[in-house]
């Protein structure tokens, strides 16, 4: 059974205490995580249940892959980074969730995944209000 678009969809706790809304795609709530280390996007399938890739019907994965696409040209464009990572892992919170991170050579955790790699440094509140809303414009065009 495909889970349905926003029926009965939570953000799970944790991912609302991490992040910071920035946009409604096309089936992904659009997240900054707050960690001013790396610009890093977390989408998250308004779909009740879903948990695993495959728990989203065709359709919605299709969609999925296009906002992945969308946050990725985003990201790219803001910060021209060196690489973008694309993952969903989901260890630590079940709920179907896709990072996405503009990398660079000299990042804090490169070549390293950014998990584990140095602590998370909180974006102040000037600096939170200026990533959201140049995200939230760079989603949007």
């Amino acid at each position: 059974m495909t889970p349905s678009p926003e029926a009965g969809w939570q953000l799970d706790r944790v991912l609302a205490n991490d992040t910071h809304p920035v946009a409604q795609l096309g089936l992904c709530e659009a997240r900054l995580m707050d960690d001013a280390n790396h610009p890093w996007l977390i989408l998250v399938p308004r779909c009740a249940g879903a948990v695993e890739w495959i728990d989203l019907d065709e359709g919605a994965q299709v969609m999925l892959s296009a906002d992945i696409s969308r946050a990725s040209h985003a990201l790219r464009a803001l910060f021209k980074p060196d690489k973008l990572n694309v993952a969903a892992l989901g260890n630590q919170v079940p709920q179907l969730h896709v990072h996405v991170i503009a990398r660079f050579r000299g990042d804090i955790a490169w070549p390293r995944p950014v998990w584990g790699s140095a602590t998370a440094l909180p974006y102040t509140p000037e600096q939170l209000v200026e990533r959201v809303q140049q995200l939230h414009d760079a989603l949007q065009a």
